[in-house]
């Protein structure tokens, strides 16, 4: 069953997703707890970024991680620069993995119509702006609105 991008039943494909998270954690010289490669491995195998919930009912049929701890782990995630979050206009945070580890700074599209997140990783830094003297960013934030390609199509 398919929803919001997700796959709610373990399958093959959430096991590579699996294993592919926990070599990316230990790559960082970190500890690969199971909780860590499930969250993890939702959000590489997911095709656009998940909310908390979301990503709890990806969960379900894995070995049992409680709500909280999927928080602490997507904050983890976060921390460590394998997952970013995206605020959504209803004010809940979505997660997208990072498995590549780069710096947040690519744009996000949102669709007006079914409220789907993309990231738009191959846009240019050329967006940012020109700080004051003295100013330092630390994150740039773009989101584009408008019609994804499935609501263009369908009117």
């Amino acid at each position: 069953m398919q929803t919001s991008g997700i796959n709610r039943h373990p399958s093959l494909a959430a096991t590579r997703a699996s294993r592919a998270a926990e070599a990316l954690i230990r790559q960082r010289g970190k500890r690969a707890t199971p909780a860590r490669a499930q969250v993890l491995g939702v959000l590489l195998a997911a095709h656009q970024p998940l909310s908390h919930h979301e990503v709890e009912e990806a969960l379900i049929g894995h070995k049992r991680v409680d709500r909280v701890t999927v928080y602490r782990v997507l904050e983890w995630l976060v921390g460590e620069g394998l997952a970013h979050r995206i605020a959504g206009d209803d004010r809940v945070w979505r997660y997208k993995a990072q498995a590549d580890g780069a710096a947040s700074g690519h744009a996000h599209f949102k669709c007006e119509r079914c409220g789907a997140i993309f990231c738009l990783d191959n846009t240019s830094t050329a967006y940012a702006l020109m700080l004051p003297p003295g100013y330092r960013s630390r994150t740039v934030e773009l989101t584009i609105r408008g019609l994804c390609a499935g609501c263009v199509g369908g009117h």
